[in-house]
């Protein structure tokens, strides 16, 4: 008599929609969501970003969803389209201050940014020699950078400088890998060096 087997309950598939908190804007034509502890100066960091001439997708709330191509593209809310939160200032609206230009309706998300709070005797790669840890949602990983932030940090520049060492990256550049690169020919020659020559009291 045969054994009736049960068929096992197959895994219910990610979900195709999220939401987010951080802030998600358009920087070099990349796709690029900024998050971190809350008063960290994400929205702070994104308006100087926007003012510099890059676009806002959200702030705060970014909606999150997977295409059909397994790609994740994020937009705003319908409530708070084109606003943005400054302490200080309250809400503002970028349409209203930058112009049209200054926003985008939605983006693909290429990578992930966290700003984390600088404090002694934490660990930071200071050499770019890690691959830092990817960015999950729905199921899809995004590349991540962290950003020390400590007083007199620009954060908005080093956000800059980020998106254009991740498209180095993209393209098999690194810097850190470069000068590791040079740092041993240097080494081989130096040691070159000393082994070929022959000692003065040998030669004598």
């Amino acid at each position: 008599m045969k054994r009736k087997t049960r068929a096992r309950p197959e895994a219910a598939p990610a979900p195709a929609e999220a939401t987010v908190s951080g802030q998600l804007l358009q920087i070099f034509g990349l796709g690029v969501f900024i998050f971190g502890d809350s008063g960290i100066g994400k929205s702070e960091s994104a308006l100087e970003l926007v003012g510099r001439g890059h676009r806002l997708v959200a702030d705060d709330v970014v909606r999150v969803r997977r295409t059909a191509g397994g790609r994740l593209r994020g937009s705003a809310p319908e409530l708070s389209r084109d606003y943005m939160e400054i302490r200080g200032l309250g809400i503002i609206n970028i349409r209203e201050i930058f112009g049209a230009r200054a926003l985008c309706a939605e983006s693909a998300i290429d990578l992930a940014i966290r700003l984390r709070k600088w404090q002694r005797g934490r660990e930071f790669d200071r050499l770019g020699l890690r691959f830092p840890r990817d960015y999950a949602v729905l199921g899809r990983a995004v590349p991540q950078i962290t950003i020390p932030v400590a007083p007199g940090r620009n954060i908005a520049t080093l956000i800059e400088v980020a998106c254009r060492v991740h498209r180095l990256r993209r393209r098999g550049y690194r810097a850190s890998l470069e000068i590791v690169r040079r740092l041993d020919r240097a080494l081989c020659r130096a040691g070159g060096r000393r082994g070929g020559r022959p000692s003065r009291r040998g030669a004598r």
